[in-house]
């Protein structure tokens, strides 16, 4: 069996095989338009800052605070 899942791109149905040197992307255009879109910093991957004690010692005033 095939797996078939969506071009990220444009939303194509693409066969997930060997033959296919653009998978997960139905052709070699949609693979630059998501190169060029990273590339242009539209994708992020937030970033998560653990929550800081208020009274945590490693801290420039000494109360959590900068």
């Amino acid at each position: 069996m095939v797996t078939v899942v969506d071009c990220p791109t444009c939303s194509a149905k693409v066969e997930w095989t060997e033959k296919n040197k653009y998978r997960p992307f139905c052709s070699q255009r949609c693979k630059q338009i998501d190169l060029g879109a990273w590339a242009e910093e539209k994708y992020v991957i937030p970033a998560v800052s653990p929550p800081q004690d208020e009274d945590d010692p490693d801290q420039p005033d000494g109360q959590g605070r900068i």
